[in-house]
Parts: structure tokens; C-alpha cells; sequence
């Protein structure tokens, strides 16, 4: 039948997709422009989770002045007007939330995830819904410094 691959057709390996152009790297599908960070800080998993919440911890990748309830559907508003509500929570593993600042006209979604390392503790943020390749940019950079910051806490 037209379009059946035979057996010689799946052994081989499909060809080689040409590079996605820059101005398309972080857009998908499903969830429009993305961007993810990552940096490890030599820390045990459960202090970083455990900082990442507190309210000294908050301020620094959410905002100032930023309190939150770590359970589904609870809202929470920053000092500078971002706000959002938690969509997901696993103790010790991620959490989930709408993150809408006051000059943004719609949330994205923005995930702080944890994993133990060979080196410590791995902290990943994950933003979706992005307006843009532009935004993806500005966001990268935020989130990076955000992980500077973080990483400093432990020496890193």
C-alpha cells in the first residue's frame, strides 16, 4: 500500500532533520514558546526544597513579599503585582503554578523543579506559554539569574 514502509524502509534510519532556525528554538506545539534552566548547587535536595518555599527562598524566584501555600488552586500575589495560583505540588519535587505579572495581559505556566545529583541538587525552571521567541530570550536570561542567586546560597 502506498505510504507502508517495507522492511528494508524501517531498518534504515530516517534522514537527518536540518536544524531548527533560531527564531524557532523553544516553540512547540502544544505548549507555544518554553524555555528551561537548569543548575546544580552542591546541597541536599530537601534544604533546597525547603528554601525554594520559604519566604527568603520565594522572594528570590517568585518575587518579594510572595507567600505560598503549597496545595492546589491556592493563589498568591507578589510586592510587584505578579500573581497565579498553584496548579501542581509533590512534596520534594516540583511545583506548578500560573505566573502572571501586573504588565503581562495572560499567565504562563512556570514549574520549579528538584532532583538529586551526583553533585547535590539539581534546579530546574520551566516556563510556557511564552508570547514569543523575544520573551523566550528575556526569560532565559531572568531564570538564569535566578539560578545565580540560588547557586551563590551554597558556594556554588
Amino acid at each position: 500500500m502506498l505510504g507502508e514502509r517495507t522492511g528494508a524502509d524501517r531498518a534504515r534510519p530516517p534522514p537527518p532533520r536540518d536544524p531548527l532556525p533560531e527564531e524557532t528554538v523553544g516553540l512547540t506545539q502544544d505548549a507555544g514558546w518554553q524555555i528551561g534552566v537548569q543548575r546544580s548547587v552542591p546541597a541536599p535536595l530537601n534544604e533546597v526544597w525547603e528554601f525554594l518555599l520559604s519566604p527568603e527562598g520565594l522572594a528570590v524566584w517568585l518575587g518579594p513579599g510572595a507567600r505560598l501555600s503549597p496545595q492546589k488552586g491556592a493563589t498568591y500575589r507578589t510586592e510587584e503585582g505578579t500573581s497565579g495560583e498553584v496548579r501542581g505540588y509533590r512534596e520534594l519535587q516540583k511545583i506548578r503554578l500560573s505566573w502572571q505579572p501586573r504588565d503581562r495581559a495572560e499567565p504562563c505556566i512556570l514549574q520549579v523543579a528538584v532532583t538529586s545529583n551526583a553533585t547535590g541538587t539539581a534546579i530546574r525552571f520551566h516556563q510556557e506559554r511564552l508570547a514569543g521567541s523575544t520573551e523566550r530570550a528575556q526569560m532565559r536570561r531572568h531564570w538564569q539569574q535566578v539560578l545565580s542567586v540560588l547557586a551563590a546560597r551554597w558556594g556554588a
